[in-house]
């Protein structure tokens, strides 16, 4: 009963990924056409860190499309090495990387460039060392890396550092947070500020190094959700539904994973609705967070379709189709 399932065919099936990234490629192309004059500095926050603004103003938009695209490609595919590397789906799966990839292809908006995918990526990097941490008999190395990413990261999206007492938090569940490691830990994550302080002494420009500091302390209009615009309620909406079903079911079926995968599992839980929170206290900066949300959201909910086979997961997994069609129609309609 199981095989003849949608849900089955479609999340264990060889053929899904390559035919996503073929559909989604070309939902990416039929944006561009059908919304040619979106303009990513009108939904670029205004506190963006200056350095970043330097980057992206040598880059036309369609270089701005293109790179955010290969940096979403990078996302996607360390997205399975991870799943690979630690099981958290219990199986060779690459439906964490298909719902990142649809997610992001129904919201245009988020095909432009923005701070928050250059930290994404670093965000992903700091994962994996922190999972590499997991009751590691010497873990200074890994959570020095980790935090190393953060730091990086951090220069093109300041408010990433608002992260870090969770990863520390993270990693004391871990078993790998010691008085050495945690050390190890404010040294990584200060040390592309020492870069950053060197370059703004060597140039006498302190100024330099003073803004992302001071910029961490701009909270524009905390939990103004009016500042949020209709196609990110309904999607911000729909990865809330699919994270929630997701982690009660990660609860209630939590014996049937390895006590690893239980916390794996739950960081990414912690992760997820800690980023629904920043999200609501600093709407401002929706567009930088949210890749960094689907990163931890698109593993729950490939981990609930793909290790249930009931009647209402098949519902809910057509549902969840069908939603994204409309949500597509619907961020297309709302920017013409």
């Amino acid at each position: 009963m199981r095989n003849r399932t949608l849900q089955y065919n479609l999340t264990t099936g060889r053929f899904t990924l390559p035919v996503v990234i073929f559909a989604c490629t070309f939902c990416w192309i039929l944006s561009y056409v059908l919304v040619p004059n979106l303009d990513v500095s009108v939904q670029r926050s205004p506190h963006d860190f200056f350095l970043w603004r330097e980057l992206v103003s040598y880059l036309p938009v369609w270089g701005e499309r293109l790179l955010n695209y290969l940096i979403y490609a990078i996302i996607g595919y360390f997205l399975i090495e991870m799943n690979n590397r630690f099981a958290i789906i219990r199986m060779r799966a690459s439906i964490q990387t298909v719902v990142y990839f649809l997610i992001i292809t129904i919201c245009p908006e988020m095909h432009l460039l923005y701070a928050g995918d250059m930290a994404a990526v670093a965000f992903l990097a700091a994962m994996y060392f922190l999972f590499c941490s997991y009751q590691q008999t010497h873990p200074a190395t890994y959570l020095f890396y980790s935090f190393m990413a953060i730091g990086i990261g951090s220069l093109f999206l300041p408010q990433l550092t608002y992260l870090a007492p969770i990863w520390l938090f993270e990693a004391y569940r871990f078993q790998s947070l010691t008085l050495r490691s945690f050390c190890a830990a404010v040294v990584g994550w200060a040390l592309p500020y020492w870069f950053l302080f060197a370059h703004a002494a060597f140039y006498g420009d302190m100024e330099l190094f003073y803004r992302p500091f001071r910029e961490l302390l701009i909270f524009g209009q905390p939990f103004n959700l009016a500042l949020l615009q209709p196609w990110q309620w309904g999607v911000l909406g729909y990865l809330l539904l699919l994270a929630t079903i997701s982690t009660i079911h990660c609860i209630a079926s939590g014996l049937d994973d390895k006590i690893r995968t239980r916390s794996y599992l739950r960081f990414l839980i912690d992760q997820t609705f800690c980023l629904f929170l920043a999200i609501a206290v600093l709407p401002m900066y929706c567009m930088d967070f949210m890749p960094q949300l689907l990163i931890s959201s698109s593993v729950l909910i490939g981990h609930f379709f793909v290790l249930t086979n009931s009647k209402a997961s098949n519902g809910l997994f057509i549902f969840s189709l069908a939603a994204l069609l409309l949500l597509f129609a619907f961020n297309i309609w709302t920017l013409l």
